[in-house]
């Protein structure tokens, strides 16, 4: 099945310079980067990304995370990979959330830890589902930031500028 996903390449492994690793280990998956760009996180972006786990006691500590605020890297960089199982392919090259517990030879099992505060410091992010990647995405993304049009789009005009939105 055709799907998409989203990654990012967290803070931490921006500060460790792990980027050209983990693209070369992403490029062994045969899937296709649709969009990629540098964002600075939000706190209201960072906010949305892991709305489901707002009542959780480390979501403050979460959101620092995301932000770069403990890595003095206030950046990820967000990508849209497509193609045949795109999803399940990605998770199993990105390992399990926990460092520990994810594979030596996953992205995370290898440059993964736990801080001494308990954060997961796991170098990257992969959608968990397909109503996750689309929810991610649309969050991340702009449908002209994507170079084909993987969900249904509209065309609205904000300013008397006319632009493409997502349905």
């Amino acid at each position: 099945m055709v799907q998409q996903t989203l990654i990012l390449i967290k803070p931490d492994g921006l500060k460790k310079s792990l980027t050209g690793n983990i693209l070369s280990r992403l490029s062994e998956t045969k899937l296709e980067i649709a969009a990629a760009k540098v964002v600075k996180v939000s706190r209201k972006l960072a906010e949305e990304h892991y709305s489901e786990l707002k009542d959780k006691p480390f979501f403050e500590d979460l959101l620092k995370y995301i932000q770069g605020e403990f890595h003095g890297r206030r950046k990820v960089i967000a990508m849209v990979y497509h193609g045949e199982d795109a999803i399940k392919k990605v998770r199993q090259l990105a390992g399990a959330t926990n460092p520990e517990e994810a594979d030596p030879t996953s992205i995370r099992g290898s440059y993964g830890r736990i801080t001494t505060s308990g954060v997961y410091e796991n170098a990257i992010h992969a959608s968990s589902s397909e109503k996750d990647a689309e929810r991610e995405i649309k969050l991340w993304f702009k449908p002209e930031e994507i170079i084909f049009h993987i969900y249904p789009v509209k065309e609205v005009t904000r300013h008397n500028v006319k632009e493409l939105d997502w349905e």
